[in-house]
């Protein structure tokens, strides 16, 4: 029996995240290069999803060392602010992703998130329509590890309090996060959902041959929970 859901943030919950201008702007308040920023994030993205990078300013000001500027604090005061709303405005939130977990919260089965991210997730996170529906967040950079190694998939079960064989795990795949999940007794299920494809991601695993679905609300009936709302 089903008694728990993590679920992937990123492409999952939300809809395909693709970067906007939100992050060119960001370079140029700090006086970057717009493309050596870009190459600077996604060279970075493993440690900082780590939380090897500290903070939103004490990262961004060690991004912009090894992008070769010194932007002033006020720079990176200015720049923080408009990273964070950038981050929030690539992905928004699937239409469905609301009302589906809604309608397993009112199930009684208990819901994680559980997302590879840097420090805006956290901050991001409690202010969403999501926030009242969920039991626990694992977020990569607290935990010190990123998906797939275990210690994610631990934290995961350890906060819902429920054993791996018990949950269920729904993610686009990014990460190795489905391998990673059925590996520590989870039963993983990828998202391929219509929008995916060229969206943006890291390690991805597109030989992922076990279960899928098209879409987050075809997730409650794996659980067995119907869709109470329209």
């Amino acid at each position: 029996m089903i008694q728990a859901v993590c679920f992937d943030y990123f492409n999952t919950c939300t809809s395909a995240v693709v970067r906007g201008e939100g992050h060119r702007r960001t370079a140029e308040i700090l006086g970057v290069d717009p493309d050596v920023w870009l190459a600077v994030l996604d060279s970075s993205y493993p440690e900082r999803a780590r939380g090897g990078y500290g903070s939103l300013l004490a990262g961004l000001r060690r991004l912009c060392t090894e992008a070769g500027v010194e932007p002033t604090t006020a720079q990176l005061r200015e720049a923080a602010a408009v990273r964070l709303a950038a981050v929030e405005s690539d992905a928004p939130l699937r239409a469905e992703a609301v009302g589906v977990l809604r309608a397993l919260k009112d199930a009684g089965v208990r819901i994680a998130i559980v997302s590879d991210t840097w420090v805006e997730l956290p901050m991001i996170l409690p202010r969403t329509p999501l926030a009242p529906l969920i039991d626990a967040a694992v977020y990569s950079s607290r935990v010190g590890h990123t998906k797939p190694h275990p210690a994610v998939y631990a934290a995961a079960c350890d906060k819902l309090r429920v054993a791996p064989a018990h949950c269920l795990y729904i993610g686009d795949g990014g990460s190795h996060e489905l391998t990673g999940a059925a590996r520590f007794g989870l039963t993983a299920v990828q998202l391929r959902a219509p929008d995916l494809g060229s969206h943006l991601t890291f390690d991805a695993e597109p030989d992922w041959r076990g279960p899928a679905v098209a879409s987050l609300t075809a997730v409650l009936d794996l659980v067995g929970t119907p869709m109470l709302v329209g």
